[in-house]
């Protein structure tokens, strides 16, 4: 039963003044006003405690929320955002479990809404997402087996000083390597950062980039100096195919972070932003939780590298049968009397030349295949690529590591 679509209150309060005047019974008035006897006592309950204004509608909400989030709670909620204005309520949540886990923090839901409440929240459109996929990564199972290089993209100091800040991360564990600017973009100037992080945390098996220099180039195999020095020192290079920043999604992801948190807006000058990229590495390392690693840090998921590095360049090895020819300053070889050109990366590299069914030379330095020269011995031509079924597939790509294989118990 409900009452009369008439003013709520004044209904009320001559359903109160008809009891008061007591000429019919309890009852009876209920159902002449429409309304049950447990809510006609409620409302003349009320009347008799505290007149007239009890007869209004009282807030439902709860006097007592046992479940409210205290102010010690909710304060280092807050500071934890506040100092970094980057950080959801899910990585703030991971963030304070691990630094008290004796303390039952609320949900990430909870620590929304508080962000919401207090305007540390800014609305974003929903764009639509791909599903997740895990190529070309298949293969990259342990610390150190792929690393990933690239450079996060040149801007200018409140100075007017160029800054482009190269990285190096280990694409298992997120392992922020190196993060540090550098004057030229060139062999010159990084391979000094990879000698060093090579000296420090072992080799990789591969170093993935992608086909820009100086990492790659067009020449034969794509091999640039860079990637040469990085064969010579036993580290495979590895690079996405062609317009495919997707397959090098991880790196390419730190570089937003670290562009968010260093670089929007970038600092005065070089030396204040080499100390934000500083200061950034060791939080992303050893302090941001990362979604990805079950809201781990990187550093607690990675490990030294097993491959000791002594700085010592040497030639890759070839198989005994194959025949050796040694690159010219220009690029070229010599081969059955013609001058045939294969990478001036390759200027005093020795390259192996083996022979295959075919009749056919197929030119190899090292790990990578370079080409085949053709039965005319004039010039090297590209070697044929198979089909493999998708484009990212880590197989695909040929220089992919293989999946490590698990030891039987």
């Amino acid at each position: 039963m409900v009452w009369k679509e008439t003013c709520v209150v004044e209904e009320r309060l001559r359903f109160v003044l008809a009891v008061e005047a007591g000429e019919e019974t309890f009852a009876a008035l209920c159902r002449r006003f429409g309304v049950s006897r447990r809510v006609g006592y409620k409302w003349y309950a009320r009347y008799r405690l505290e007149g007239v204004s009890g007869l209004s509608d009282r807030s439902r909400a709860p006097g007592r929320r046992p479940h409210a989030l205290s102010d010690e709670i909710a304060a280092a909620c807050l500071a934890v955002r506040r100092a970094h204005p980057r950080w959801g309520p899910v990585k703030v949540r991971a963030w304070l479990e691990r630094r008290d886990p004796g303390v039952v923090w609320p949900a990430a839901s909870t620590i929304g809404a508080l962000f919401d409440r207090e305007g540390l929240t800014v609305k974003r459109r929903l764009r639509r997402r791909a599903a997740p996929r895990t190529v070309p990564f298949a293969a990259c199972a342990a610390a150190n087996d792929v690393w990933c290089i690239d450079f996060k993209g040149w801007f200018r100091t409140g100075d007017g000083a160029r800054c482009e800040p190269l990285t190096l991360s280990d694409a298992h564990s997120r392992y922020l390597l190196r993060c540090q600017a550098v004057a030229r973009a060139d062999a010159a100037h990084v391979w000094p950062i990879l000698d060093a992080a090579f000296r420090e945390h072992g080799l990789p098996l591969a170093l993935r980039s992608d086909n820009g220099a100086p990492f790659a180039s067009t020449g034969a195999g794509g091999l640039s100096r860079l990637s040469v020095l990085a064969i010579k020192a036993g580290v495979r290079p590895e690079r996405i195919a062609p317009a495919k920043p997707q397959q090098n999604g991880r790196h390419e992801r730190l570089h937003l972070t670290l562009k968010q948190e260093t670089a929007s807006p970038p600092a005065a000058s070089l030396r204040r932003q080499a100390e934000r990229f500083r200061a950034f590495q060791r939080l992303y390392n050893f302090e941001r939780p990362h979604a990805a690693l079950d809201h781990n840090t990187p550093a607690e998921r990675y490990r030294p590298g097993g491959r000791s590095w002594d700085g010592i360049l040497r030639e890759p090895p070839s198989p005994d049968d194959a025949e050796r020819r040694r690159v010219r300053r220009n690029g070229e070889i010599r081969w059955n009397g013609n001058l045939i050109y294969i990478n001036q990366a390759l200027a005093g590299e020795p390259v192996a030349l083996i022979e295959d069914e075919e009749g056919l030379w197929r030119v190899r330095y090292g790990p990578i295949e370079l080409g085949l020269i053709d039965r005319r011995g004039a010039r090297l031509r590209q070697p044929k690529r198979t089909a493999r079924g998708v484009v990212d597939n880590p197989s695909g790509l040929p220089t992919t590591p293989p999946a490590r294989q698990q030891k039987p118990d």
